[in-house]
């Protein structure tokens, strides 16, 4: 893990509480498109993927038909996998729903930790918070929102603080 993108992910985003609806619903897209892949092909493709999907903008992508899937398809920045496009897409319809009945996906998603990023140290109530998210998020239609991609978005926007004790993040988001 000595690639450059990881340590500046790593030293500027990566557990940092993230309220912003649009960075959410990205990163939730993004730990999606990582599944069965390393983070750092999804982290070299991170530009093309806010270009392709028109910066993760949730209204204009619930309007994608089959036409703009089928060109996203062949688009070579992004991850080519059908099912996961098709996520991208869904999960913008159901983010919708969710800001409709919460006022925002940030009230929606940090409630189920109370509002409060967790603790590295409870990490068995974070692995239940995520799979408690993970349920909650397929019965509201979203796609590749299992229990494991539901912990890493949870890491990345800084739901939860799993930087090691000795690590230079850890004290300074602990605050």
């Amino acid at each position: 893990m000595s690639h450059e993108l990881f340590f500046s992910y790593h030293d500027e985003e990566w557990g940092v509480p993230v309220h912003d609806d649009r960075l959410l619903f990205e990163m939730l897209n993004l730990e999606g498109a990582q599944a069965g892949l390393s983070w750092l092909t999804i982290l070299k493709k991170r530009e093309n993927y806010r270009a392709a999907f028109d910066n993760f903008d949730a209204r204009k992508i619930a309007k994608y038909d089959a036409a703009k899937k089928e060109s996203l398809l062949q688009n070579e920045g992004i991850v080519r996998n059908r099912l996961k496009v098709n996520a991208v897409v869904e999960n913008a319809k159901a983010v919708l729903e969710v800001q409709r009945e919460f006022g925002s996906f940030d009230r929606y998603i940090w409630q189920f930790v109370d509002g409060e990023p967790l603790r590295a140290s409870d990490r068995q109530h974070a692995v239940a918070v995520s799979e408690r998210m993970s349920k909650d998020l397929k019965k509201r239609g979203f796609r590749f929102v299992g229990a494991t991609i539901c912990y890493a978005f949870m890491q990345a926007v800084g739901m939860v603080n799993d930087h090691t004790a000795d690590c230079f993040r850890a004290a300074m988001l602990a605050q």
